[in-house]
Formats: C-alpha cells, sequence, structure tokens
C-alpha cells in the first residue's frame, strides 16, 4: 500500500519534516515578560507527541511594544531563551521540527486577552494589571474607534526594528530552532505596511505597491543575513485583507515573488485581521477556503506554499497536498480539539491492519497495540477512525 503524500517526508532547505503537516503558531497569551513557562511546554510538547512534522511557537514578539497583549511570548532579551530552548528540545526529540514565529504587533499591541474582549485595554484590564503602552504604526492611524493612536515610525525608528527582529532570529537560533517564520498577517506591524488602508505614508515606504512593500523587505534580508542558509525561513500572509481597497491576491503574489528573491522558502497564506480580530475579514467561510490562496501563489510566484484555515478531515489535507495546492497543511484549532490529529489522520490514511501504533510515542503505542488485539474481538461501535475506514 503507497504511503499517503501527506505523510511522506519533504526536505526544505536542509531540514526534513517527517511529513506535510505543520500546526500553526497560536498564541497561549499566558506569559509573563514574554517568557515562556509549563503551560507552553505542555501545550507544544503535547502536539509534539501528536505526530506533526512541524511545531511552531505561536507569535513571539521582537520588542516588549510589539507584544500584542502582557500575555506573548518574547525574544527581545536573552533571558527569554532557556525556557524555549527546553521546548525546542521537546519537540525535535519527539520528532517534529522546531519552528518560532517572530512577530511585532504594531498598532494593535497594547490590547486585551482575547478571553477579556479581544478589543483595546479599558479600566478593568488595567486593574488587573495589564497596563497599556504606546504603540506604533507605519501611520498614525489606530485599528478603530477607540484603540490608541500609534506613533508613526521614522527612519530610526525602522532601522532600529529591523536589527530587533535581526536579534530575535539570533536568540532564536540559540535557543535551537531550525525554522523561522515572520508574521506580515492578521493585522500586525509589516501587514500594516503592506496594506493601503493602514500605509499613508509619503516616503520611501509608502505610497504605492512596491514603497508598502520596502521595510517588510528589509525585514526580510535583515532575518536571512542573521539566520544560516540552509534553515529554512517562512512568512505568513493575510492574502488578501477581504475588505474593500485593501491587500488583493495579485499584491501577495508580486510580494510572494521579491521575498523569494530574498531567501524565503514558503509562504503561509492566510488571511484579513487588518481591522479587529486577527483573522476578520468579510469572506465567505468554508472548508480549506484559503488554500486558493496557497496555490495561488505557488503557482503565480513560484515559491512553496502552506494552506491553513478550516483544514479539519485527513482526506481533505491529504488532496492539497497531493493534487499540489499546497506544500504543507498548518492544523490551528483542530490540533487543540484533537492533539493527536496528525497521528489519527495517519491511521485512516493509511488503512493499516498491522503495526497501527507504530508511528505513535512508545509509551502509548504498545498500550494501543494490545487493546487493538481486543477491540477486534468485539461488538459494537468502532472508534471513529475505523468507522471512517468501514472496518
Amino acid at each position: 500500500m503507497s504511503t499517503p503524500t501527506l505523510f511522506t517526508p519533504v526536505t526544505i532547505g536542509e531540514v526534513t519534516s517527517k511529513n506535510r503537516i505543520m500546526i500553526s503558531p497560536m498564541c497561549l497569551y499566558s506569559a509573563e515578560d514574554g517568557v515562556a513557562n509549563d503551560l507552553h511546554f505542555v501545550h507544544l510538547g503535547k502536539l509534539a507527541q501528536g505526530g506533526a512534522g512541524i511545531v511552531m511557537v505561536e507569535a513571539t514578539a521582537v520588542t516588549a511594544q510589539g507584544r500584542i497583549t502582557h500575555g506573548d511570548l518574547g525574544l527581545w532579551k536573552d533571558d527569554q531563551i532557556a525556557p524555549l530552548a527546553r521546548i525546542a528540545r521537546f519537540i525535535r526529540d519527539n520528532g517534529a521540527v522546531p519552528a518560532i514565529q517572530l512577530a511585532h504587533a504594531g498598532r494593535k499591541g497594547s490590547m486585551q486577552r482575547p478571553w477579556y474582549g479581544n478589543a483595546a485595554l479599558t479600566q478593568a484590564d488595567i486593574a488587573r494589571g495589564d497596563k497599556p503602552w504606546p504603540v506604533v504604526g507605519p501611520s498614525a492611524i489606530p485599528v478603530d474607534n477607540g484603540y490608541l493612536i500609534p506613533h508613526a515610525l521614522d527612519q530610526r525608528d525602522l532601522d532600529n526594528l529591523r536589527e530587533d527582529f535581526r536579534a530575535a532570529a539570533r536568540r532564536a537560533l540559540a535557543a535551537g530552532f531550525d525554522i523561522v517564520e515572520l508574521h506580515f498577517a492578521h493585522g500586525y506591524l509589516l501587514h500594516q505596511f503592506l496594506s493601503p488602508l493602514s500605509n499613508f505614508r509619503n516616503d520611501a515606504y509608502g505610497r504605492d505597491r512596491e514603497g508598502r512593500m520596502r521595510f517588510p523587505l528589509e525585514v526580510i534580508e535583515a532575518v536571512r543575513a542573521e539566520w544560516p542558509a540552509g534553515k529554512p525561513l517562512f512568512v505568513r500572509v493575510s492574502a488578501v485583507d477581504g475588505v474593500d481597497g485593501g491587500i488583493t491576491l495579485e499584491d501577495t503574489i508580486a510580494f510572494a515573488r521579491e521575498a523569494k528573491a530574498r531567501g524565503v522558502d514558503m509562504i503561509d497564506c492566510s488571511s484579513g485581521g487588518l481591522r479587529g480580530p486577527a483573522t476578520a475579514a468579510r469572506l465567505p467561510r468554508g472548508y480549506g477556503f484559503q488554500v486558493p490562496f496557497a496555490a495561488a501563489v505557488r503557482k503565480e510566484a513560484g515559491i512553496s506554499s502552506i494552506a491553513v484555515g478550516l483544514i479539519l478531515h485527513p482526506q481533505q489535507a491529504e488532496d492539497i497536498v497531493a493534487k499540489g495546492e499546497a506544500d504543507l497543511v498548518a492544523i490551528g484549532r483542530e490540533a487543540l480539539f484533537d492533539p493527536n490529529w496528525p497521528l489519527h489522520a495517519e491511521l485512516e490514511l493509511s488503512g493499516r491492519s498491522e503495526g497501527v501504533f507504530d508511528a505513535w510515542p512508545k509509551q502509548y503505542g504498545w498500550w494501543l497495540e494490545r487493546r487493538e488485539s481486543v477491540l477486534r474481538g468485539l461488538q459494537g461501535p468502532a472508534l471513529p477512525f475505523r468507522s471512517q475506514k468501514g472496518s
């Protein structure tokens, strides 16, 4: 029986992932002073044990000012390296590639943790100890009414920010990560530069598409110069703003070509988020609704792509990579629902009857193999993956 495409290895630069499944970066908003804690360790370790080829740490701020909330992870100082190194080691020891997303929130910083409202900080948040800090952006235009007005970054600020991204990449390397992703999506700083709805500059960093791309491309150049040539560099984009007058797919394809020329290996194709929550956009939602963006970027820009967004079913994920619509699929909230989603997907797609649990952690697999022999002799409802296989 042939191996499903989803479970064939893929090599990016000098790094090989055992399969085509990546766990998306998902913020827990639970750090203190940017430092990872046991919750981050257990969360990411559990996902590594679940069978994904790549496990990516959540948006990690390159400056304290660049956090979305007080609970964001950071890599703006050396004290933050060791707890992340512990996580990277565990991910690698469990067969996955450790990856990390570097980010700056820009004008969407100094916000509430989402379970308190996911909007601008209020007096109730301040009473809890989450005090606001000044935010920055390409232009002095707030996210919406009631949000902080950002300071428009000047040339010295931009020069410093490029170095902040470079320094964070250096710390990510010291922590043992093999892949870095730069966050250019969901309304955060580098997305703000790319979108005509948030970038109203009249200098070399604005005016037209070429100008709006200039600073994000400079950040790529700075990080690529710091990040070893054999280690992959990804960029997550909002392929479209989903708002009238915003970024179009054609804009993103043009940007992806320029990013590839500067050493980016893969474009991670999300959408929306410029105004409001991370994925807010007037886009029709359905299973795999963002896959066409990944397919178009892959075809038109000639760069590998990652599909993300309501990819819930194993056969759906298999079809995406088997048809060449994307090189990887990124599983996010479905992995929160089922941390073993990759292992369950392999069971469903492989149709194995022997060695069913070979890919599972040995501490679990030997138990489950023994239970399997018992289950085969029982009558009654099958487990979900068995019913999907028709067994």
